[in-house]
């Protein structure tokens, strides 16, 4: 997976940088179909806000979070993410597959 963290009028430091990838793994344990997330963050007066695509099989997902401590943006992100990533594998997957079974070994 492609990733891209950059900062708008702030310095991605690398402790940022490796709170995001220690993050990222939740991600790609939900799918592996992920193809890329591009992350910006950004400060605006005291504002710490993030903003994240992420980019799968099929769809682009987007995330902003906004609080006080940039930490904490990220995480709120990455929580966005997951949930609207949980959702869109859930509308991919077949919701029947009892009646799919049943319907092939019964005819």
């Amino acid at each position: 997976m492609q990733f891209q963290l950059t900062g708008q009028q702030i310095e991605v430091t690398p402790a940022l940088r490796a709170h995001a990838t220690s993050r990222l793994d939740r991600l790609t344990r939900l799918d592996e179909k992920c193809t890329g997330l591009s992350m910006v963050l950004s400060l605006d007066k005291l504002q710490h806000c993030a903003d994240a695509t992420l980019t799968t099989n099929g769809a682009a997902l987007h995330a902003q979070g906004c609080g006080a401590d940039m930490y904490a943006s990220i995480d709120l992100v990455f929580d966005k993410l997951a949930a609207q990533l949980r959702r869109h594998r859930d509308k991919v997957t077949d919701k029947h597959p009892q009646e799919a079974r049943d319907a092939r070994q019964f005819g």
